[in-house]
């Protein structure tokens, strides 16, 4: 829930800041831009939380190797790509390689469900969710390559 909160307030700030005469941010696509770089700033991040961080290990398949590893790699590569949506010169890619990279890291989001693995605590998310949520993500990450 988080990530859409995150996502949904920063972009709506960030067009609200638009309307209000903020000329760099005079459009929806900027905005969501800056909408999907606070989400992938805020779940990089989690990778490398001590709260979350032995739990996401937990998401990766089990036929995969080095888990942790590629929970590092892939937080390194969500915060690598919220910085390349924000540089006009690199936001087309960041966005294309972020959908990508989203649709890379399903298989995690699949086997935590299956397995009902928690984050934090929290309840685990019904596949369902998971899917609809990830698809979102990756139709706006779509949606904010210019």
């Amino acid at each position: 829930m988080a990530p859409i909160i995150t996502l949904t307030a920063a972009t709506l700030l960030a067009r609200l800041a638009g309307l209000l005469g903020a000329d760099a941010l005079d459009d929806w696509q900027t905005s969501l831009r800056i909408g999907l770089a606070a989400m992938f700033t805020l779940t990089g991040a989690v990778h490398f939380a001590p709260r979350f961080r032995d739990d996401m290990i937990r998401m990766i398949p089990e036929r995969l190797p080095a888990p942790a590893a590629l929970v590092a790699l892939t937080g390194v590569l969500e915060l690598a790509g919220a910085a390349g949506l924000l540089i006009p010169a690199t936001a087309t890619a960041a966005a294309l390689c972020l959908a990508a990279l989203l649709v890379a890291m399903f298989p995690a989001n699949y086997s935590a469900a299956r397995r009902g693995i928690t984050l934090a605590g929290k309840p685990p998310t019904p596949l369902g969710i998971r899917t609809a949520e990830q698809a979102l993500f990756i139709a706006l990450c779509l949606l904010a390559a210019p």
